[in-house]
């Protein structure tokens, strides 16, 4: 099969297409022939190895090289064969979800971090869901506890987790202000924000608002800044996946002062980590199909273009989702 490969950590050029076997698959696990993936600030993570602490975290990474040959999380495709234990799926069902080494003809999934496709989506809007789409919800619905009549900034509106946190805030009836950069403000109006503030015009930190949900996928705001801009039992939830950091430690160190500061503060300040749960898959799907969530494509690239589309993910100007088109 045909499929993009990585033998050492580094930057896009690491990348290659290359034919190789298709994975084996065991108990539970079922192999996805893969129609598209989508491209994620976790893969570029993953392909450097950045920040370096997440090589000493067993099953993150490799300590050296990339534990996976094959890169990518997020497919969308159909079963072509079920592992025994498996049930529930059987090959010629449409699915989307988490796959380890989606960049490929053929992936392997847990059976258990797959769901039915749905039926309205296009393969390539499915695989642009399932990382963002989830991540997203627990943010705004979970962890965010957003509900109606709530104020809501969703800074980074405009990428791959804050298109569909703004769709799903304004669907639970809160008023949602997001930010993003000037080419991007339309389309967060069109996705259900009452405001839209321009980050090279405003700093919403610096305004007399006060809202009862910040969600910051971007991180380049102080914490003593972003709660100014919080209620007083307001509540911050920082994805520290969205955020850059440092080479070292990266979003990490930022997630620790927020776990920290949240020990002393009327304020809830969480933060936001990555979970691949079906049940989140299955809640996405259910705004998808109610008409309350549409993802947001940017670009699609072939099998062959998989660095390219990595090194314009990386540049943290995406607009909603970039996604592979594989099948």
């Amino acid at each position: 099969m045909k499929a993009i490969v990585q033998e050492r950590f580094g930057p896009p050029d690491v990348l290659r297409l290359a034919d190789t076997e298709p994975p084996r698959i065991g108990p539970g696990e079922v192999l996805v022939r893969v129609h598209a993936a989508a491209l994620n600030p976790y893969d570029w993570h993953m392909m450097r190895g950045d920040p370096r602490i997440v090589r000493l975290v067993p099953g993150a990474t490799g300590l050296t090289r990339p534990k996976s040959l094959v890169a990518g999380i997020d497919a969308a495709g159909v079963v072509e064969k079920a592992g025994p234990g498996v049930s529930g799926l059987q090959p010629g069902d449409e699915v989307f979800g988490f796959c380890l080494g989606a960049f490929a003809e053929f992936a392997r999934a847990e059976a258990a971090k797959l769901a039915p496709k749905p039926s309205g989506l296009t393969f390539e809007q499915a695989a642009a869901v399932p990382m963002a789409g989830t991540t997203a919800l627990r943010g705004i619905r979970e962890t965010g506890r957003v509900r109606a009549g709530h104020r809501v900034l969703i800074n980074g509106a405009a990428g791959g987790v804050g298109s569909y946190a703004v769709q799903i805030a304004a669907a639970l009836g809160a008023e949602v202000t997001g930010v993003c950069g000037p080419a991007n403000v339309e389309l967060v109006r069109s996705l259900g924000a009452a405001h839209v503030i321009d980050y090279t015009k405003a700093d919403f930190t610096e305004g007399r608002a006060r809202y009862d949900v910040i969600l910051d996928n971007v991180g380049n705001r102080p914490l003593r800044r972003l709660r100014q801009a919080l209620a007083p039992t307001g509540t911050l939830v920082f994805n520290a996946g969205g955020s850059p950091g440092g080479h070292l430690i990266g979003p990490v160190g930022a997630g620790l002062r927020v776990a920290v500061v949240n020990g002393f503060a009327r304020q809830r300040l969480r933060v936001l980590g990555f979970v691949q749960e079906r049940a989140d898959l299955l809640a996405v799907t259910g705004l998808i199909e109610a008409g309350q969530l549409t993802p947001a494509l940017d670009r699609t690239y072939p099998l062959a273009g998989a660095a390219e589309g990595v090194r314009y993910v990386e540049t943290g100007h995406a607009r909603g989702k970039a996604v592979i088109t594989v099948t």
